[in-house]
Formats: structure tokens, C-alpha cells, sequence
């Protein structure tokens, strides 16, 4: 069984209430889920979220849309993201983040046939950037994730779900999809308002003709259109993650004390 698992908050500390944007009469989150379902591969799916009351609005959403839900733990996301999946002990997790609703399930596909192909024990199209940011996709065995549980103590690694995994290359047999083209200085994923609406020009401009736009007709638009693509480049990659390892730095000061 292979599941797939969204993690999404409402709230978000540069753009509060991101995931519930409406884009087309739609919240974001929906937009991305409806993408993500056409994968040829994933079994199941499901959001998980926090049990703070400021995601309670998102947690209605999911519920009015027919959605799995679970909540966890706010911070320790590694570990409301085990528990979240515990339950379905899957064979293999797809792990998603609320925030790229431009997600292309074709690459989604690829990534999980990689990983199969190769008996990973994670995989994903991270590792070396080649994509646009915003098409992130990790996949991992159930048992590798257990592992990471267990064992990961840095503040990254319990906020960000995978680090422990991937910089363990010696404990787990890694796998890495690349773009013929490097991308990675696209940037589609919304974490500022101008992202935002970055995206929702996207699919003003592609949804109602094709719903089901992918990655090929994203990079299409942008050709006819490249002062589109210039309005949130100014903003640095993986920003979040960076923020944790300065907290990594502090703990393992704070522990030779």
C-alpha cells in the first residue's frame, strides 16, 4: 500500500492562512489535493495538521470536501506525521507539503516508480534540484520512517519529517529523480503573498481551459509570459528548513554545556 500524507497548517508564519486562499473559487489546499488524486499510484490519502484550534477552520474544510484528516503534535511534525500513518502501517509514504498547488502528479508518478524500481529506501526529487520549487515529492518505506522516529533528536529533523533520513546516506539506500533541465530557479511554491498570487495567475490562465495543466504547460505559459515569473523570484529556497538548522546549531551548543 502506498499512502500519501499532506502535511498543512493554517497557521502559517509569512502567509497565515495560505492553504484556505481562495484560487478560482476554491480553497488553495483543495486545488492541490484534486491534483495529487490523479496519481496512477497512491492508494490512499490524507492531511495532517495540528491540533491547535487555528487549524480547526482547515480541518472543516477537509471534512466538507470528504478528505481524511488526522492532528498531531504543532511542532514535532516527524512525529504527528508517523502517527498519522501508523494506523495503515502502508509499505510506502508519499510525503507532500500544503503549499505547492502546483504539484504535477505526473512527476509525483515518476518519483514512486523510481523508488519502487530501485528498492529505495527513500527517494525522492530533492536531492539534487532540478525541478521547479513548489513540485516537491519524498517517498519513503513505512520501516525507514519508523527508523527516523525513533532516532531523529535535531530540532530539523523533527520539523521537517525526512533530514534524518536523507543525511544518513550509510543507514538508507537513497534515490533521486532529475530533470533533464535544471529548473530549480523556478519558483512555484507559495510561501509569501507574492507567490500567492503568482500562482493564482497560473491557473486564472490555464484552469478553466485545462484543469488538469501540467508542469510542461506551466513552463509553456511562462515562455509567452516571463514578467509573470519574475514577481516572486527575489525570495531564498527552502527558507524554512534553514531557519531549523540555526535551531540545530543552538541545541547541540545547549547539550556540550
Amino acid at each position: 500500500m502506498i499512502l500519501a500524507i499532506i502535511q498543512a497548517r493554517y497557521s502559517s508564519s509569512r502567509l497565515p492562512g495560505k492553504v484556505l486562499k481562495n484560487i478560482i473559487n476554491k480553497p488553495m489546499i483543495i486545488h492541490e489535493i484534486e491534483r495529487i488524486k490523479r496519481s496512477k499510484y497512491i492508494d490512499q490519502l490524507l492531511l495532517a495538521t495540528s491540533l491547535n484550534e487555528s487549524d480547526d477552520a482547515l480541518v472543516e474544510k477537509c471534512k466538507q470536501n470528504e478528505i481524511v484528516v488526522f492532528r498531531g503534535d504543532l511542532e514535532n511534525v516527524l512525529d504527528r506525521f508517523y502517527q498519522a500513518c501508523a494506523k495503515y502501517s502502508p509499505d510506502h509514504i508519499v510525503r507532500l507539503t500544503g503549499d505547492c498547488p502546483l504539484i504535477d502528479w505526473n512527476i509525483i508518478d515518476s518519483v514512486i516508480q523510481l523508488h519502487l524500481k530501485e528498492n529505495n529506501d527513500y527517494t525522492s526529487n530533492t536531492l539534487q534540484e532540478t525541478y521547479p520549487d513548489g513540485l516537491d515529492v519524498e517517498i519513503m518505506k513505512f520501516n525507514v520512517l519508523e527508523y527516523a522516529w525513533e532516532n531523529a533528536k535535531l530540532p530539523s529533523e523533527k520539523e521537517h519529517v525526512t533530514p534524518y533520513i536523507y543525511r544518513n546516506p550509510k543507514l538508507f539506500k537513497l534515490g533521486c529523480l532529475r530533470n533533464n533541465t535544471d529548473l530549480s530557479n523556478m519558483r512555484w511554491t507559495v510561501d509569501e503573498l507574492e507567490d500567492f498570487i503568482f500562482v493564482r495567475k497560473v491557473y486564472e490562465l490555464l484552469y478553466p481551459g485545462k484543469p488538469d495543466f501540467t508542469m510542461d504547460d506551466v513552463l509553456n505559459f511562462l515562455k509567452e509570459n516571463s514578467e509573470i515569473q519574475e514577481f516572486n523570484q527575489k525570495f531564498i529556497r527552502n527558507e524554512g528548513f534553514e531557519k531549523s538548522l540555526k535551531e540545530d546549531v543552538k541545541k547541540l551548543l545547549k547539550d556540550q554545556l
